[in-house]
Parts: structure tokens; sequence; C-alpha cells
């Protein structure tokens, strides 16, 4: 099977080094890539959001499976080109791919599903947002109704920073505050059916302790030896299936992966947001610990498959991802930085690329935010973390920041 994976972050590069170890998968392609990636897949260059120019690829490439993996190509209809084209492809259409491209929408089918979920207010204008603010209170919720790269959210106890957030977008949803620990589960979908992944646990905030600013993402884990025995199957009978099946209904299948981030509050899991793809960095533990062969999964899920395939099969033991981020990051991060140190890939520790290249004089160097997610593996949460931290300790980059305290004090 030859598949094409679109994108070149950290999933991506996850989501190549996945598919390279199945067996099945005799060709890895990816667009545009990174210099990650270019160590298991043939790269080549494409406008993500180009559904013509992905779907012109794929053909030329005889790909048998187009992964599209950001969700900007998403809600731009690029999976709906690619399927057009005659190539069976893993991602939502434009249409369903609205879940995460609009806050609003996602909101109305939640409604529509009964999909337990914090109460909201979209709001266009300031005086609009003020109101809701005032209605539900501190610590205020604003969200970018639209696309924002995992930074359109601000949580904040101050009135005016909420509402300075608010006049920055042209539309907004206001929420109350969702009070527990947050839990992301991916379910890959195939337009009926819906399978769980390994529910894992990100951390958002840039530094130590939760502070900071809003990032992509700076570290997850999983398995999460503290969640609530039964929450993969409750939040796949009350929240993924009522949402899989209420798109349906519209009109809307979805084929793809659902991400599900919630918040697991006394009164049971309530969705914080959808998202149209898989999650970074949870992508790159939840994927290190799946056995089950990834191309044919994905395969299933593209063609209607995906309740013949049969159960899913996970390593034991735990992950830990840590992420290295570049200088100002996530405001206004420094590129071309040069990195030195990775060390060898093995079993217990290895790099995902991120925001990578490799410069004129074919030195690795700094091409984003995120720039590498080192991966760690154990017989437990903390033998994984500790050789997550042990591999990046070797890791050099002028500028570079991370958070030291990703999965501490997670027992288990």
């Amino acid at each position: 099977m030859r598949v094409l994976v679109i994108g070149s972050g950290g999933r991506e590069h996850a989501l190549c080094r996945a598919l390279r170890l199945d067996p099945a998968v005799s060709e890895v392609h990816c667009a545009p890539g990174n210099a990650g990636i270019a160590q298991v897949a043939d790269l080549h260059q494409v406008v993500p959001t180009d559904g013509a120019a992905v779907a012109a690829l794929a053909r030329r490439l005889g790909a048998d499976l187009v992964v599209v993996g950001p969700e900007a190509p998403l809600v731009a209809g690029v999976a709906d080109a690619v399927r057009a084209a005659g190539v069976p492809c893993f991602g939502p259409s434009g249409e369903a791919a609205a879940i995460e491209g609009s806050k609003a929408f996602a909101k109305d089918v939640m409604i529509a599903a009964g999909v337990p979920t914090a109460r909201a207010r979209t709001c266009v204008t300031e005086e609009e947002a003020a109101a809701a603010l005032d209605e539900f209170g501190a610590p205020y919720v604003v969200k970018d109704d639209g696309l924002a790269a995992g930074k359109g959210v601000v949580v904040t106890d101050s009135r005016e920073e909420a509402l300075e957030h608010a006049r920055a977008c042209d539309r907004v949803v206001v929420e109350e505050y969702l009070d527990g620990p947050e839990v992301s589960l991916f379910a890959l979908c195939d337009g009926g059916t819906a399978v769980p992944l390994q529910p894992a646990q990100d951390f958002k905030r840039a530094y130590d302790g939760d502070k900071g600013p809003n990032t992509g993402g700076m570290g997850a884990y999983t398995p999460l030896p503290w969640a609530p025995d039964g929450l993969t199957e409750q939040v796949m009978t009350e929240i993924v299936n009522p949402t899989v099946a209420e798109l349906a209904r519209r009109g809307t299948p979805y084929t793809g992966v659902l991400y599900a981030g919630l918040a697991l509050t006394q009164d049971g899991p309530r969705v914080i947001e959808f998202n149209a793809r898989f999650g970074d960095p949870e992508t790159q533990v939840v994927l290190d610990r799946l056995a089950t062969p990834l191309g044919g999964l994905l395969l299933a899920c593209a063609t209607g498959d995906l309740a013949a395939h049969g159960p899913l099969e996970w390593r034991g033991g735990a992950a830990v991802t840590v992420v290295l981020a570049a200088e100002n990051y996530p405001a206004d991060p420094v590129k071309g930085d040069p990195i030195a140190g990775l060390p060898a890939d093995a079993e217990e520790a290895y790099v995902l690329h991120a925001g990578t290249a490799l410069d004129e004089n074919n030195r690795l160097v700094s091409n984003g935010g995120r720039v590498l997610s080192v991966v760690g593996t154990g017989s437990d949460v903390a033998e994984a973390r500790a050789r997550a931290y042990d591999a990046l300790a070797g890791i050099t980059m002028r500028g570079s920041h991370h958070r030291s305290d990703i999965a501490a004090g997670t027992p288990g």
C-alpha cells in the first residue's frame, strides 16, 4: 500500500513513522514534510490547503490512501478533492470538519445530539461578549470561532483580558468554565462506526505549573492510570457516538478522527472542544502504544470498513512526550537556530521532528514554534517520563525552552 500524508509537523512525523512500521505499507510519502520526516518518507512540495494540487499528487504517486494531518486543509475541503479524484482519504469533508472550523457549529451539533458540554454564547459584538462574560463569571473562557492553531482560546480571571481577546476576533464563543482534569480521546470513524483510541493527557500552557499563554501543546502522556474506570466507554456512549450520528443525520457523515477534548467534571465528562484531526502532541504517544498496524486501520476508515476491521491491540507500558520549543514561542518564535545533540532512535526514546528544516549548509535548524517532540517509553509513566527527559537533556538549541513537569507526579 502506498500512503501519502499531508502536513509538516510532529503529528505527521508520528503518522509517517507508524505507517513505515506497518508491513502492509510499501511506500510512505509526505507533503511537504520536514527534515525528520524525510528520514522515513519521500517528501514532495505541495500547498497543503490546495485540494486540486494534493489530489493531483496523490494520483501521480498512485497513492492507495491519503491521510490529511492538519485542520486547515480539512476545513478547506482537501479531503473532498482527494475523494473526488477517486483516491481513498482519511479525513472528514470540509462540511464535517466545521466541527473544528467553527466553535459555534460544534456547539449547535452538540446541543442537537444531547452531548454534555459547557453552556455558551456566540458573540459578534463587544457588548454581546461583555454580557456573556458577566453571565458566566470567572474564570472567563473566550474562544475564537475559527481556526487558531490551538492558540485561539483564552482562559483567565481577568475580565479585561477576556474582553480584549473577544475584540481581536470577528466572532467568539464565550463559555462557562469547566472544572476538572482534561483528557483527550481520539475516535476513528468511517461515517457510521466509531472506534476509540487510548486516552491521553496534554499540557497546553507554555510554562511549568500550567503558567503562561496557551500553546499548541507542550507535552503529553498515555495511559492515564488515574482515569475513572469505564471512562472510554462512557465517552463513546454519551459523546462520540451521538455526535457521529448527528453529523450523519445532517448529511455530513464523519470520516477520519474525531478528537474530543474533555473536562472530567464532578458531573462526568464534558466536551471542551472537538477537533477534526489527530491532536499534537497526543498523537506522538498514542500511536507509540498502538500495536495494530496503522495503514490498514486508516484505510478501513476511509473505505467504510471499520466495523469489519477487528478490535485494536495495544502495547503495555506507557509513553511520554516532551516538546522542545523555539525562543519566543508561542508569540513570535525565532527560526533558523541550529539543533545538535539529537539521540539515536531507540525503543526506549526517540525524537519526532515538528518545526525543522535543513539550511544551505545542510545543518538541522529550527523552522517553527514547536521544534521537536522527544518520546520516552517505559513500563509505567514514571519510567517513560525519565527516559524522555534523559533524551532531551543532550539536545542543544539556542533560546529553546521546554516544560520540566510533563506527567510529573502521575501515579503508575
